[in-house]
């Protein structure tokens, strides 16, 4: 039937800071300006899955599967989290949207089918949005 790609939208309260260990605080504050202070979002997180259609069902991949994946691996570890001090697997890391965007990438992929995943995006607020298309460079919407 061919390869269908879908999209899947889920919510995360989490707060940060943005901070990097190898700048000094006045760096810090120039680099970040506001985002420097302790402050949250409620995030989108964008995951889009691809498959082959299954004639019996008509389904690419079962939404059940996407869905348990990115609870298990995404919104368990962040949601109402600091993510700069309360998430140990992102201890080192500045939590920029590019940053969270990547990891989640990195959590997701082994959870999913192999070659499933396509693309996480990290909508951070309504002008900031991010997106990982992986290792393979694929960047089709």
């Amino acid at each position: 039937m061919g390869s269908m790609r879908l999209t899947r939208v889920y919510h995360a309260s989490a707060g940060h800071r943005l901070e990097s260990g190898a700048l000094t605080a006045e760096e810090n504050a120039r680099v970040y300006g506001p985002c420097y202070g302790q402050h949250g979002h409620n995030y989108l997180i964008e995951v889009t899955v691809a498959g082959e259609t299954d004639p019996a069902t008509g389904m690419a991949l079962d939404l059940g599967i996407v869905d348990a994946a990115v609870q298990a691996t995404v919104l368990s570890r962040i949601d109402h989290r600091d993510l700069s001090s309360a998430v140990p697997e992102l201890a080192g890391t500045v939590t920029t949207g590019e940053e969270l965007a990547r990891i989640f990438w990195e959590w997701l992929a082994p959870a999913l089918p192999p070659g499933a995943l396509r693309r996480v995006g990290v909508v951070e607020t309504a002008k900031n949005a991010f997106a990982c298309h992986g290792p393979d460079g694929d960047d089709e919407p």
